[in-house]
């Protein structure tokens, strides 16, 4: 699975920015897909997941509302809506996969066998 990341940019405080991620290869109905992101000096963190179908989405604890996963099996993307951006939103955005029976968690990275390259969101306050 290629995964390729766009729709970053500079943002102020309170903007919205919308994320796509677009998939090729293999059958991407059959992939969980998750959004991760990094700022500088800082581990990667777990932004959002979607389940293949698409019937659950869960989001990391700093999202609280804010951002919203959503995937199209039709055209091979996924999305995230991040409304409310914040000035510690900023940093590199990855969008992952892995086969949706592959066990462990949507929350860790380890988990994830695909990666896009990231797009960059810049908030400034």
């Amino acid at each position: 699975v290629q995964l390729q990341a766009s729709g970053g940019g500079l943002a102020q405080a309170g903007d919205s920015l919308r994320l796509s991620c677009a998939a090729s290869g293999r059958s991407f109905s059959d992939y969980c897909m998750g959004w991760f992101r990094q700022a500088p000096g800082k581990e990667r963190e777990f932004v959002a997941a979607i389940t293949w179908s698409g019937g659950s989405t869960y989001y990391g604890d700093f999202v609280k509302g804010r951002f919203t996963m959503s995937r199209d099996n039709a055209k091979n993307t996924v999305n995230l809506q991040m409304n409310s951006l914040k000035p510690e939103d900023t940093g590199v955005y990855y969008c992952a996969a892995h086969f949706r029976t592959r066990s462990g968690s949507h929350y860790s990275p380890g988990n994830y066998e695909y990666w896009g390259q990231g797009t960059l969101v810049t908030v400034s306050s």
